[in-house]
């Protein structure tokens, strides 16, 4: 990361079910992240706009813009695809800015489109790469495209693997410090992914963590998920496991330029874990940040107008 990023504190990931929460006064949640691939239909990169805007949900999230930040943390750039890369894409994130003046985007650090038969296929989940020197060199010009294109901090997320790709030139730690040097990204630290990957393919997290270089994390990802046949799922099922809240207090106060926690929960499950429970966290989540990253000297105006805005509305709620 070349500077700190504002420091809004704590988010969630958007969900319909998640509304009340959202509707409330800002006094659990600072921001909320969004997927924006779901606010637009992909028409295909012949159709002329490829891109149709869904106007009920843009007008939501201008909606939550006037009360709090809003970041995208889009699904559909598969900036590790061999064979493309979605300029169109990244046009369509460059219209949001435009719109949502966010202040750091993201995306996966993986793929699902590739080629099969000479026809591009979608695998429906994200891939793992290579950690090789031919991945680092295909990702750090793409990155730098994406920084020209969308003048924000571009973070890109650690990728959950089922599977790994053997006889790797680095390790995941080595791969992410060398990819975030080389390029200029940021990092989106997804706990939960480490804590799924290192259940999964056996693994101590702490080890990865250490060997991170922490200056480079920009967000956090926090989750649940659920054991199905063998494997740990990165389901976003369930309220924070202890072993993911272990992993957040140690790496919090390590991370000198980081923005925001954001806690992800998908709507089927939002019903069966509850609203309370939801809220619980999110509220210990917030206690964490305190703890940890207590608000610096001279914040970000963004951020301290934010930071203003929240107490304001929590001391009139109370």
């Amino acid at each position: 990361m070349r500077a700190p990023l504002p420091r809004l504190g704590v988010g969630l990931a958007y969900q319909a079910p998640l509304s009340a929460i959202f509707d409330a006064a800002p006094c659990d949640v600072d921001y909320v992240e969004v997927v924006p691939d779901i606010f637009w239909t992909d028409r295909g990169a012949d159709a002329v706009p490829r891109h149709l805007d869904d106007d009920a949900g843009l007008a939501r999230m201008r909606e939550l813009h006037a009360r709090m930040p809003v970041v995208p943390h889009s699904i559909g750039l598969s900036i590790g695809s061999a064979a493309h890369f979605d300029r169109d894409h990244i046009a369509q994130i460059e219209r949001w800015r435009g719109r949502l003046d966010f202040p750091w985007h993201s995306d996966h650090l993986a793929f699902h489109l590739a080629d099969h038969g000479g026809q591009r296929i979608n695998a429906g989940i994200t891939l793992p790469l290579a950690r090789d020197r031919e991945s680092l060199d295909l990702l750090a010009p793409r990155i730098r495209e994406v920084q020209r294109s969308v003048p924000r901090p571009f973070l890109l997320e650690n990728n959950v693997y089922y599977f790994d790709i053997d006889d790797g030139e680095m390790d995941e730690a080595t791969f992410l410090n060398t990819l975030c040097r080389e390029s200029g990204c940021g990092l989106l630290l997804d706990l939960h992914n480490l804590h799924t990957n290192a259940l999964n393919h056996g693994f101590d997290p702490m080890a990865m963590l250490r060997a991170l270089d922490l200056s480079n994390v920009g967000e956090i990802h926090v989750a649940g998920g659920m054991a199905l046949d063998g494997f740990w799922l990165d389901a976003h099922s369930g309220a924070i496991p202890d072993e993911v809240w272990t992993l957040l207090d140690w790496t919090l106060p390590r991370c000198p330029n980081l923005g925001g926690v954001t806690f992800e929960v998908f709507g089927s499950w939002v019903e069966s874990v509850g609203l309370a429970r939801i809220r619980e966290d999110l509220r210990r989540l917030r206690a964490a940040w305190a703890r940890h990253l207590p608000a610096p000297a001279h914040p970000p105006i963004r951020a301290h107008a934010h930071e203003a805005h929240v107490a304001h509305a929590c001391e009139a709620h109370a």
